[in-house]
């Protein structure tokens, strides 16, 4: 049953990808825009890509994703989307009034050859998009890339916003990656104890995991404004945390605007989130507040509490670039190993990285970009693990071959929860120490025998 047919035998697929370990690009920028203050994502294609976008957001975040679309028919189809979306954007102004339409393409618009920027400037030019409003765009095709690559399109349109200016306003910029809202919260949690003025964009908090509070409101009070998108130029520098969804635009406020950039891992487990709270001091010239260092200490404690649970056990992981190299750095310095790690996302870089992070390990490791989950299936068969870290797709994997699953990354269906407890920064780590902890030990009493049931471990 389920994947139960997933043979042992391991052969090279190069036209063939089968539970991909990835969403696609158009996710990933709608998810990027819903980040802006007051914007409206707008999906250039047929109306079934924009219900697959915006049903697959709402099944993770459980919260309605609010996007509007083309609605391509034969005719579009065939002669181009030119006039939908110009009709749209008119259409969305005069209904919804946002701050700004965030365009992203989809394959079907990509295939004809919408030329997006000259959609957008006719747009101006015509007067459907009124004056003091703003349309941004990325060309985020299914058929390349992933979540991650359509997320940094749409992240890198947001810095094409900034304007030149000859004076700094003391701000950094932070550009948090693919990370939960929580996650973002908590990175500027940790900027502002340490004392670190800064403009995060995109900002998903209190967009994507708000209250309840009886009355709907459109456009929530959360996300990055326009105004401070405009003055990322300004800033004295950039930290951007994860090169696959955030360095495209940290390289181009560089180069365009001169604000100095420096790329950072995501700030998840203990190595990554010291490079993270060092950045932050050094930009600051500060010392590292007290409250930061009992945070730190914390999950030391945690680490050494439980290193005998950790040591050893082998862990198969599947996710994002930027994600899966700090989870990864993770687990090896507390002496886990991971052994099997898939993402979906194409780059050698990844795999160069990955080898590095990974190369004392006392097992053989293997590492694929571009892979998928049907070959991760297939090394697990091959060399069985203790653990299984990944989205809820990895569920199937878990239930076949008896194995626990720490849900973790995008995207997570079946659970709630990831919206709101953050793991990135310390108490990130002992968010993810707790569940690591509690998958093991949980199958632990599962499996001991009555003699070896114990109360206290």
């Amino acid at each position: 049953m389920l994947l139960r047919h997933t043979p042992k035998e391991v052969f090279e697929r190069s036209a063939l990808t089968i539970n991909p370990a990835k969403t696609c690009q158009p996710i990933g920028a709608m998810y990027a825009a819903l980040g802006i203050h007051g914007c409206l994502p707008h999906s250039h294609g047929s109306q079934g890509c924009c219900a697959y976008h915006r049903s697959t957001l709402t099944r993770h975040y459980k919260e309605p994703i609010v996007a509007a679309t083309s609605s391509f028919t034969e005719g579009s189809s065939v002669f181009g989307g030119q006039a939908n979306l110009l009709q749209a954007i008119g259409t969305i102004f005069s209904v919804y009034n946002p701050e700004l339409v965030a365009v992203h393409t989809t394959c079907l618009s990509e295939t004809i050859g919408d030329d997006l920027p000259q959609i957008i400037k006719k747009s101006i030019d015509e007067g459907n998009t009124p004056e003091g409003k703003i349309v941004i765009g990325a060309q985020t095709p299914s058929y390349v890339g992933s979540h991650v690559t359509g997320f940094s399109a749409m992240t890198k349109a947001m810095a094409e916003l900034a304007q030149p200016t000859t004076h700094k306003n003391g701000k950094i910029n932070i550009i948090p990656g693919w990370v939960e809202p929580c996650d973002m919260e908590e990175i500027k949690r940790l900027a502002q104890v340490i004392g670190v003025k800064i403009t995060m964009f995109p900002d998903t908090s209190g967009v994507l995991n708000g209250p309840l509070q009886g009355e709907y409101v459109m456009f929530p009070k959360g996300g990055v404004t326009l105004a401070e998108l405009r003055q990322t130029s300004a800033a004295t520098g950039t930290l951007a945390l994860g090169e696959w969804c955030s360095g495209e635009a940290a390289r181009l406020l560089d180069t365009k605007h001169k604000v100095p950039c420096r790329i950072l891992d995501m700030p998840f487990g203990l190595a990554a989130t010291d490079r993270f709270i060092d950045a932050l001091r050094t930009i600051a010239g500060a010392v590292v507040p007290e409250q930061i260092e009992v945070e730190r200490g914390q999950l030391v404690d945690m680490i050494a509490d439980m290193h005998q649970y950790f040591y050893h056990k082998k862990v198969a992981l599947a996710g994002d670039p930027d994600q899966l190299i700090a989870m990864t750095e993770f687990l090896t310095a507390i002496d886990m190993c991971p052994v099997h790690i898939v993402t979906g996302t194409p780059g050698k870089k990844f795999e160069k990285r990955m080898k590095e992070i990974t190369k004392d390990s006392p097992y053989p490791v293997n590492i694929k970009a571009a892979g998928d989950m049907f070959l991760l299936h297939q090394w697990i068969k091959n060399d069985p693990v203790d653990l299984l870290i990944g989205n809820s797709y990895m569920k199937y994997i878990a239930r076949d071959e008896d194995i626990p699953l720490v849900r973790w990354g995008f995207p997570i269906l079946d659970r709630q929860g990831h919206q709101y407890f953050p793991t990135v920064g310390y108490r990130g780590g002992l968010r993810l120490l707790e569940k690591i902890l509690t998958a093991l030990l949980d199958r632990q009493d599962r499996d001991a025998p009555e003699e070896k049931f114990e109360l206290v471990y």
